[in-house]
């Protein structure tokens, strides 16, 4: 049997230069804001060490799966979904022993020794199955048809995932709400939605508001809202700092509620006198913020590298979303195009939900920063959406190959006719 080497001719080396500088930042950040995991010990390199073979497994992941075909990630797809479901409904199920919770959230699932986010898996593998059932749409009629299809699809897979990520809910929602604007689908749909999912949002939020926060009754540990109130308490929490005078801020006393994010925002504070920060490995508040390595990792980034590391930053999260458009115009399967595009918006939604939330612009949600905060199944799927990426990139770039090859050799075939 020969084995065929892989083509790397057409490679797509933008998608790479953003990936790779996306790694530098993580391990840069990593090492600079995991003080508390190394306290007390003799070498950083254990803690950090971890982390950063998820990164070199999430390389490999990305350089394989780049030569994979479009068709066989659609497949895939499916596969992961009905697994990722599957373990997501299991993890419902009281004193599950393969549930593991970390900092008070079980959202782990340990099969076999292996640790691992569901709904991480969840959130790929929903993209591309969305993005292949949006693409058979061939009339008004399958418009209908796919829309009902793909929002069942999505509900049964966000059912299990709410009760305990009501943010990672929302971005999965709002991630194929836009799969159904570029899939032209009717706005009497896209209108309904938004109603009916903003009406649910605002009477589950009066509910928990009045019926437990404000009279302040107890909640049954076992019951399945108790997260709920936590919900609620940060929207308040948020709104309430909001309407704070400026000269009231400087007389907040610390507490549990917001000592995170005051901490968060005097780190950006020490990072905004200059415009390189304090420079990489002077952080004083990694010591203060807990978890400074995983939800406020930005802070501690902004810190260290001012405003200009933060502008560069967002600057190559959206030159993956630009590079995906960018890509998505020159292709011509629209599975690969909505899936593209899919991939692109969540990783950049996702991060801009990060920073915001760091910099104090929204409600905490828990969101990590894309491949830069400490996680090795939220590292490795990243990666996977980069591989993705790179497969539809280069497969686009042998489709054009092919069609100029194509149009040169009818040029060549082309009698050439003598007038005497």
């Amino acid at each position: 049997m020969k084995l065929t080497r892989p083509d790397t001719q057409h490679i797509d080396r933008t998608f790479w230069v953003l990936y790779a500088l996306l790694i530098i930042v993580a391990v840069i950040a990593l090492f600079s804001a995991s003080s508390s995991l190394v306290y007390g010990r003799h070498s950083v390199l254990g803690p950090v060490g971890s982390q950063m073979l998820f990164l070199l497994v999430g390389v490999v992941a990305a350089f394989g799966i780049q030569f994979l075909s479009s068709r066989v990630i659609r497949f895939g797809g499916y596969l992961l979904l009905g697994f990722s479901v599957l373990c997501l409904y299991l993890m419902l199920i009281p004193h599950n022993p393969f549930v593991v919770s970390i900092n008070g959230a079980g959202r782990w699932f340990n099969l076999f020794g292996l640790r691992f986010q569901p709904s991480e898996f969840a959130k790929l593998s929903l993209i591309i199955v969305v993005a292949d059932q949006l693409s058979r749409i061939r009339s008004e009629e399958d418009k209908r048809k796919y829309f009902y299809r793909t929002l069942w699809i999505t509900l049964i897979t966000v059912a299990p995932i709410l009760p305990g990520n009501l943010s990672t809910t929302i971005l999965i929602c709002g991630i194929v709400y836009l799969l159904w604007f570029l899939a032209r689908i009717s706005w009497k749909y896209l209108v309904a939605v938004v109603t009916i999912a903003v009406a649910a949002l605002a009477i589950g939020y009066c509910i928990m508001e009045f019926g437990y926060i404000r009279p302040h009754r107890a909640m049954s540990r076992n019951n399945p809202l108790k997260r709920a109130v936590t919900w609620v308490s940060r929207v308040d929490d948020f709104i309430e700092e909001v309407q704070t005078p400026a000269e009231n801020k400087q007389k907040i006393v610390l507490n549990d509620d917001n000592y995170q994010r005051s901490i968060a925002k005097v780190a950006i504070a020490r990072g905004g006198k200059t415009p390189l920060g304090v420079l990489p490995g002077n952080s004083q508040e990694r010591n203060y913020l807990p978890l400074a390595y995983a939800d406020y990792i930005f802070a501690i980034i902004v810190e260290e590298t001012g405003i200009i590391g933060a502008v560069f930053l967002c600057f190559l999260y959206l030159a993956v979303l630009f590079r995906a458009c960018y890509v998505c115009t020159r292709y011509g399967d629209y599975s690969a195009i909505l899936m593209v595009m899919g991939l692109a918006l969540m990783l950049t939604c996702q991060a801009l939900i990060s920073m915001m939330v760091a910099v104090g612009i929204g409600p905490v949600t828990g969101q990590p920063l894309p491949l830069i905060s400490r996680g090795g199944t939220s590292v490795v799927i990243t990666s996977i959406y980069f591989g993705i990426l790179l497969c539809v990139s280069r497969e686009q770039l042998m489709l054009r190959d092919r069609v100029n090859e194509a149009i040169t050799d009818s040029r060549t075939d082309v009698p050439i006719v003598t007038l005497e």
